[in-house]
């Protein structure tokens, strides 16, 4: 299965920051209207110069037109995405969600596969306005590592 727009979040498991806490990613958006976007890794030039960046400098923003969860994804370990929201300064404004498995990604079927540079399979880039779990509006790269659909600035005007 390939997300779609219409479709209900899967019920998976991730690490949510740490990794002693792990979250149901359909409950995170259980009544709430957020956005979930993911990307291929952390402290990737493109992820850390622009797809994380940009949801940190537009959170008010996105907070004004209703977002109530934010959550960036990935195919790392909760350490990594621990240490990588910390260098961000994410506070507690973006879930920094660790798809250490790659359960999440396989589930909704974005997976890149894996390469010399990345290693094993990771995420395509994408984001997701989630309504109550429900995917609304889905944009995912055209080439899954683009930085130009999914990044906050371009996901804002469907809110």
């Amino acid at each position: 299965m390939t997300l779609k727009e219409g479709d209900t979040l899967p019920d998976v498991e991730v690490y949510d920051g740490d990794v002693t806490k792990k979250v149901n990613v359909r409950e995170l958006f259980k009544g709430k209207k957020g956005i979930l976007f993911a990307l291929p890794g952390a402290f990737t030039p493109g992820c850390s110069a622009k797809h994380l960046p940009s949801y940190v400098k537009k959170f008010d923003e996105l907070k004004a037109k209703g977002v109530e969860v934010i959550a960036c994804l990935s195919v790392n370990d909760p350490f990594v995405m621990k240490a990588w929201g910390k260098e961000h300064q994410v506070g507690d404004k973006i879930h920094m969600l660790a798809d250490a498995d790659s359960s999440f990604t396989k589930a909704v079927g974005l997976e890149l596969p894996a390469n010399p540079v990345l290693g094993n399979p990771r995420s395509k880039r994408y984001s997701a306005i989630v309504e109550d779990g429900v995917v609304k509006k889905l944009s995912v790269e055209p080439d899954g590592t683009g930085t130009t659909c999914s990044i906050a600035d371009a996901i804002i005007e469907f809110l």
